[in-house]
């Protein structure tokens, strides 16, 4: 599939449909020199290995119309009119308000988000099917004032020990932005709440191991300065995570890209990874997170949630 350079709109014809593409020309990043079309053509690359993170899963839309720098906006409801081969998940919120989510099932899906300033990508954690069960608990490792990503980094070699005391098999990505995120699979079962409370409590014991350099306070007027937060509070019923492989509205289009732990420990860092260079990553190692995908070495939360009268 070729986005051509030399056009601002294209209709293309991608697994059968056709898929209208808007001012590519359009400067999304003045500093780095990257247009819409770009933009389009990186996702276009990495679709293969993107793709079954996301399928089956409501999408919250965050639109960018002007760029990275400019303002932007959260959309959950799928827009009408739409094409008629996007597909949908109605899902009934607490209000009893019913909201049609959009789901990427294919490369069309995806360019057609994309194409509306979606510049990163935000699933939910569990599939439509059953959205109150998620596939994954996770910490988003976000560091505070004062604190650097060298902080980050060892905060999450911290979340990794006590994962693996657990055995509980993790895996690690850089946000993109300015921290980690880490990830365990988990046996599909328990309720998002209930996933929500385990890492609440792990989030809070590894606080009170180690104060001087994690919080587990979310109030940002209370946490201390030059720790890190390990956030549990993403892990929260209708709540999203930048997706893996998603370009992030910074100056340079970083990447939220899988790294290895040994790339942690060897100093990794954020502008390691952007539009430029992770496929060409992707082509080198493939997919780091694609044991996420699988049912294999799914870890089952609910003996660990009993232990802990959870």
């Amino acid at each position: 599939m070729i986005i051509p350079p030399d056009r601002d709109h294209v209709v293309l014809t991608v697994d059968r449909h056709e898929v209208r593409l808007t001012n590519l020309r359009k400067i999304f990043w003045a500093e780095a020199r990257l247009t819409k079309g770009d933009l389009l053509r990186y996702y276009a690359e990495v679709a293969g290995v993107l793709l079954p993170h996301l399928r089956d899963r409501p999408m919250v839309m965050k639109r960018y119309p002007h760029g990275a720098a400019g303002e932007h906006f959260f959309m959950k409801r799928a827009p009408v009119p739409r094409p008629d081969w996007i597909q949908t998940c109605r899902i009934v919120h607490p209000s009893g308000n019913a909201i049609d989510f959009p789901m990427i099932q294919d490369r069309a899906a995806l360019l057609w988000v994309v194409n509306l300033g979606c510049i990163d990508l935000n699933q939910w954690y569990a599939r439509c099917g059953d959205h109150h069960r998620p596939d994954y608990v996770h910490f988003d490792l976000d560091p505070g004032a004062g604190a650097g990503f060298d902080r980050v980094r060892e905060t999450a070699l911290v979340v990794r020990a006590a994962l693996d005391a657990l055995q509980m098999p993790s895996f690690v990505k850089t946000t993109g932005s300015r921290g980690l995120h880490v990830y365990v699979p988990i046996v599909h079962g328990p309720l998002q709440k209930e996933v929500w409370r385990f890492a609440k409590a792990l989030a809070q014991t590894l606080a009170s191991r180690h104060p001087a350099l994690i919080t587990a306070e979310y109030r940002v007027a209370r946490r201390p300065r030059g720790r890190v937060l390990v956030d549990y509070n993403q892990n929260a019923w209708g709540r999203t995570l930048a997706s893996v492989y998603s370009v992030r509205p910074r100056p340079d289009a970083s990447v939220s890209t899988p790294v290895t732990w040994e790339e942690v420990s060897r100093g990794v860092r954020i502008e390691d990874f952007t539009i430029r260079n992770v496929p060409a990553r992707i082509a080198r190692l493939g997919d780091l997170w694609k044991p996420l995908l699988h049912k294999a070495r799914r870890v089952d939360l609910a003996p660990l949630m009993s232990a802990a009268n959870l």
